[in-house]
This record gives structure tokens, C-alpha cells and sequence, in this order.
């Protein structure tokens, strides 16, 4: 039987195993800080918010672990071929995901038993035939399915499409087939291969995602009280912060969420500030396209995702790698921007990384300047984005200003920047962050706003 290849490119080999391995364990890393997410999360189901918030880290984590299955079969190598695969691994993730291929000139079928396992068949009866395979399909898909291998075996085309089966105990189960034809030296088809992988899971949860989110849309103005406070944004704490808690505090710190006008939806703009191991501290502004409830869905993916691998020790650049593979994995598209900082008290160094979002502004003896960004794409703009990674020196009483696009009206990227930059003087006055948030609310939140914004100001104190 033909390998599955199309005759105009060579077989893949797979990647070392060392690089693939670290993929696998930053990816179980990220599985048990979502996981610790969703026990946070945990109440007695009263809430829509928690449903809500439970919903999501459990869509999280199904992906993640979809993502753990592929990547150990990528460090693993091809599967063996059709008809002969080992038994299916009952309980295992890899027996959510199995092949198939059809010889045309033979009239041949070789399935993995992960395949048969899926559909419900036992591994010793003979595959169906294409002829038969839609015997297995609900009525209202075949279709659905039809199309995909009259395309695949007539115009050459790769198959991509999600279907619901029938399994013999009755059960429905959706999957999703992918695969291409495999050509002959005359250009024509001689077999077709495939990929199935089941996705009942995956669906199941993104359909609480959106009946929970459809909940809260349902009452916007709950939605609104128990999504995002009108005065505290994002953030569990109110009013300034002095970190780290214990010791004397290196960072004196304040933020705000300057609202829109009255009526406007939900917006993905986020600030946080998070005390982490060692006495460092995690500082971070953010963006999410799109509005509604649906936005602040995503918000709080992001923030997780964030605060845990901040928590685990992952550095801005890597830690902004990581999110931008969790955004362009979600299940519905979105772009996002923001900034990452670690600031360690110990040499007054800040860290930090950016995608796509406006540079931290730093001001220091009544003047100020943009710091010298790293290189950054938006987050889900690109698959697999590199993330570079800066460092700046600083001293005691200089102020750090992050904020989100949109916090000057009318204005973006260095025309922003150079109107922040303008208030220097004015900021050169203020004795804490708090006056310093207050300065630029009292210039910049007036009731004309169009769209949300943050602010995060941060001194340093020692």
C-alpha cells in the first residue's frame, strides 16, 4: 500500500526528541497552573461568573491535553502503518487521534486501532470501504462527508471537516478527519489517507463556554457588575500597592480602568500586578480584540495563563512565546497585545517583553522617554512567534508608565507616546503612583472616551 505522500514532496522526519520533550513538559507545566485556575474557581455553582470561569479553564485544559497528545506523537515518530497498529490504548489521549488509508487500485482499507476505537468497530473486523464509511455517519452529515472525499479523490484536494458518527452502542461522537490523496506518476489519485481525531470533548465544553457566556450576556447589567467593576477593572486589589508585602517595599504601585461611555460593551484591556517567588514582581498590560462578553472570556484565559507561568518562572520573553501558542490555539481566532515585565528588587532590573503593544514609558528627573522595545509580534497574528527580551537599569523614585492603546483618544503608537511623555512635568510632581494614575486620569478620562484603556503606574521606592 503507498505510504501517505503526495508524490511532489518528500516524507517529513521527525524532529529530535530533546526539543519535542521540552515542549511535552512546558506544555504538563502549563496544564497545572490552568488546572490550579480552575480550583480557584471552584464554588457551589450559584454564580454564572464561576460556571463561566470554570467553563473556560476546562476548555483550556482540553486543548492542552489534545496538545500534549500530538506533540508525544510527534517525539514518537509516524504511527505504525494501517493494519498494523498495536491495540488501542484504552484511557490513553493518543486513542483520541487515529489513521486510516484507502488504496484505490486494490480496493484495500488499513486502519489504526485508534481509528476502529473511535468509530466503535472491533480491530479484528475488516475496515469499511469508502463506499461504506458513511453507513457510520448520521444522516443530516453525510453530506458533509460526501463532499470532502469527492473533492479529495477528484480535484486533489486536502479533506478538512468535522462530522457526527454513530458508534454501535448508539453513542453520536463528533470528529474531526483531515488528509490529502495520494498521487500516482500520472498526477492521479491512487489512495487517500487520513487522520481522525475525536473531538465530543472539545465541543461539548466550548458549548458551556458559550451557554454560559450567553447567560451572562443575558443580563448585561449583572454581567457587568460581576465581570468587570466599574472602579476595580481586572485586578483583585483596590487603590495602591506597595511590594513586596514583606520587608521594606521596592514598588509603589496604582492602576485604573478608564471606562467609556455609558452603554459601551465589554472591552479586553487588562492590568495586573502579581507578588511572586523571590521578591520579584509581575507587571503586565494588556489588549484583547473584540468586545462583549466574549472578550472578557478571553481576558480571563489570558490573565491565568499569565499569572501562572509567571508564577513558575518563565521569563516575559518565553512566557509571551507560550501565550501566543495558547491565543492562536483557541477556538475562536482572536489578536491580542501586551507587555510583560519582571522587576527584581535585588538590582533594580526590569525585564520585560512585548507583542504588538505600546512600550513601557520611563521618567526619571522630569523628563521621559520610550523604552527600546524587543522585537514582538500581536499575539495570534503568527504560529509559533519568537518573542525578544530586554533589559533596563533603574533607579530609585523613577516612575514606569504601561498603559493600553487607546488611553489617548484619537491617538496611537509614538503620537500617543509623545503626548504621555508631554505630562513629565506634571508627573515629576507626584509623590506616589496613586497622584501619578490621578495626573493622567484627570487628563485623559473625561467622559468623551470612545473606548476602554489602562494605566499602570509604578514607582520605584528603594
Amino acid at each position: 500500500m503507498p505510504s501517505p505522500l503526495s508524490a511532489d514532496r518528500p516524507a517529513a522526519q521527525p524532529p529530535g526528541r530533546g526539543p519535542v520533550d521540552a515542549l511535552i513538559s512546558q506544555t504538563r507545566r502549563l496544564k497545572g497552573e490552568v488546572d490550579a485556575v480552575r480550583r480557584d474557581a471552584q464554588g457551589d455553582g450559584s454564580d454564572p461568573r464561576e460556571r463561566w470561569q470554570r467553563a473556560l479553564c476546562d476548555l483550556a485544559l482540553h486543548q492542552l491535553d489534545d496538545l500534549d497528545a500530538h506533540l508525544a506523537q510527534l517525539r514518537d515518530g509516524p504511527l505504525p502503518a494501517p493494519g498494523a497498529a498495536p491495540a488501542p490504548r484504552h484511557g490513553s489521549l493518543l486513542s483520541r487521534v487515529g489513521t486510516a488509508e484507502w488504496n484505490l487500485l486494490t480496493d484495500e482499507a488499513g486502519w489504526s486501532g485508534e481509528f476502529c476505537q473511535i468509530l466503535g468497530r472491533d480491530p479484528a473486523a475488516p475496515p469499511l470501504t469508502l463506499d461504506e464509511l458513511p453507513s457510520l455517519v448520521l444522516d443530516e452529515d453525510r453530506p458533509t462527508l460526501t463532499a470532502m472525499v469527492t473533492h479529495c479523490l477528484v480535484d486533489a484536494r486536502p479533506i478538512d471537516g468535522e462530522f457526527r458518527i454513530v458508534r454501535p452502542d448508539g453513542e453520536v461522537r463528533t470528529v474531526h478527519m483531515m488528509g490529502e490523496p495520494v498521487l500516482d506518476a500520472d498526477g492521479s489519485a491512487a489512495s487517500m489517507w487520513a487522520v481522525l481525531r475525536d473531538v465530543s470533548e472539545l465541543r461539548r465544553t466550548q458549548r458551556a463556554v458559550s451557554e454560559t457566556r450567553d447567560s451572562l450576556t443575558a443580563r448585561p447589567c449583572a454581567a457587568r457588575a460581576a465581570v468587570e467593576p466599574q472602579e476595580a477593572a481586572p485586578l483583585p486589589w483596590h487603590g495602591p500597592l506597595r511590594l513586596p508585602r514583606s520587608g521594606p517595599p521596592a514598588l509603589d504601585v496604582a492602576a485604573r480602568h478608564l471606562l467609556p461611555a455609558a452603554g459601551a460593551p465589554l472591552g479586553g484591556d487588562w492590568y495586573d500586578v502579581l507578588e511572586l517567588p523571590g521578591g520579584e514582581t509581575l507587571l503586565t498590560v494588556g489588549d484583547l480584540t473584540g468586545h462583549g462578553a466574549g472578550a472578557a472570556a478571553d481576558r480571563a484565559m489570558v490573565l491565568g495563563a499569565v499569572r501562572g507561568m509567571a508564577m513558575a518562572g518563565t521569563g516575559p520573553g518565553q512566557l509571551m512565546g507560550w501565550l501566543n501558542q495558547l491565543v492562536d490555539a483557541a477556538a475562536e481566532p482572536a489578536l491580542g497585545s501586551a507587555v510583560c515585565c519582571r522587576y527584581r528588587p535585588g538590582t533594580r532590573t526590569l525585564v520585560w517583553a512585548q507583542a504588538g503593544h505600546p512600550a513601557p514609558l520611563l521618567f526619571r528627573d522630569g523628563t521621559g522617554r520610550v523604552l527600546d522595545a524587543p522585537d514582538g509580534v500581536l499575539l495570534g497574528a503568527t504560529t509559533g512567534a519568537a518573542y525578544g527580551q530586554a533589559e533596563e537599569a533603574l533607579r530609585a523614585d523613577d516612575l514606569l508608565l504601561l498603559h493600553t492603546d487607546g488611553l489617548v483618544s484619537g491617538h496611537s503608537g509614538t503620537d500617543a507616546a509623545g503626548t504621555l511623555l508631554a505630562l513629565a512635568p506634571l508627573l515629576a510632581g507626584a509623590r506616589t503612583a496613586q497622584d501619578c494614575v490621578r495626573t493622567v486620569v484627570e487628563e485623559f478620562g473625561g467622559d468623551g472616551r470612545q473606548d476602554h484603556a489602562c494605566v499602570l503606574a509604578v514607582k520605584v521606592t528603594s
